[in-house]
C-alpha cells in the first residue's frame, strides 16, 4: 500500500498553476515538495496547508494505492 499524489498534479494543471507556485504559496519546504514528487509520506499539516489553499479536501489531492500482491484482510 502507497500514497499517490496524482490528483493533486491534475488539480494543478487544471488551475495553471505550478508545482513551485504552489509551493510559495503554502510556504512548503523545497525538501517537502520533493516528498510529494516522489510519492513519500509528508506531515498532515503540510497536507491540510494545501488543502486551504486549494479550498479542496484531502481526497482531491491524494488517495490510498494497493499494491496487487498484498493480501487484503476479511
Amino acid at each position: 500500500m502507497r500514497i499517490s499524489y496524482k490528483k493533486l498534479w491534475h488539480l494543478l494543471l487544471d488551475k495553471d498553476m505550478t508545482k513551485t507556485e504552489m509551493r510559495e504559496a503554502c510556504s512548503l519546504s523545497t525538501a517537502s515538495l520533493a516528498k510529494l514528487t516522489k510519492g513519500q509520506n509528508v506531515n498532515t499539516d503540510i497536507l491540510v496547508r494545501i488543502c486551504g489553499y486549494l479550498k479542496c479536501d484531502i481526497s482531491d489531492i491524494c488517495e490510498i494505492v494497493f499494491d496487487k500482491e498484498e493480501p487484503t484482510k476479511d
